[in-house]
């Protein structure tokens, strides 16, 4: 199992980056590739997902993704390009706390799973997940609706929410900090 790579980032995708590792240009999934630079070295956490038709790698610059990575595979059903994709809608912080609190709304609303999903998902993982704080969600789903009354689409108003700083408290500043953001 290869567990991390290290090497120049040849390029940034669009759903993730190729990495020269030996020789070889290395495709790995990522939910984000922020920290990143093309022509510069990196070190990227990798989780190997071996398939019939070949094998992947999704790629994580920060531990704690790819722990709540990891545990989203632990779903059935769940596979790892779902899992990348509901690491992709809404920050990690706020996915723990709503899993943690089984925050159906938020989930359904915010990382847009389906209902089915969104309950399967927190009722098997709200007990491995430790919250040590309040985080967001709440206020996040309220900020959510607000961008989609404006006008925003669900994708842009998820990109908004994925963009706001982690120290932005209250919805109010969580909403404006999402339409500074932009589209």
């Amino acid at each position: 199992m290869i567990k991390q790579v290290r090497g120049t980032v040849l390029s940034i995708e669009l759903n993730g980056a190729v990495i020269e590792v030996g020789g070889w240009g290395v495709f790995l999934y990522m939910a984000t590739t922020a920290g990143l630079i093309e022509g510069k070295e990196a070190t990227v956490l990798t989780h190997m997902s071996v398939k019939q038709d070949g094998i992947d790698f999704y790629g994580f610059t920060d531990p704690k993704d790819l722990h709540l990575f990891t545990l989203f595979l632990s779903v059935s059903g769940v596979g790892p390009k779902t899992a990348l994709s509901i690491l992709n809608r809404a920050p990690r912080e706020s996915l723990e706390q709503a899993i943690a609190i089984r925050d159906i709304t938020y989930l359904t609303r915010v990382a847009g799973m389906s209902k089915k999903a969104a309950e399967k998902l927190a009722v098997e993982l709200s007990e491995k997940i430790e919250v040590t704080n309040e985080k967001q969600q709440g206020n996040d789903a309220e900020v959510f609706d607000t961008l989609v009354a404006l006008g925003y689409t669900e994708r842009e108003a998820r990109k908004a929410l994925a963009s706001i700083p982690i120290h932005v408290e209250g919805r109010d500043a969580r909403l404006k900090a999402a339409l500074s953001a932009g589209r």
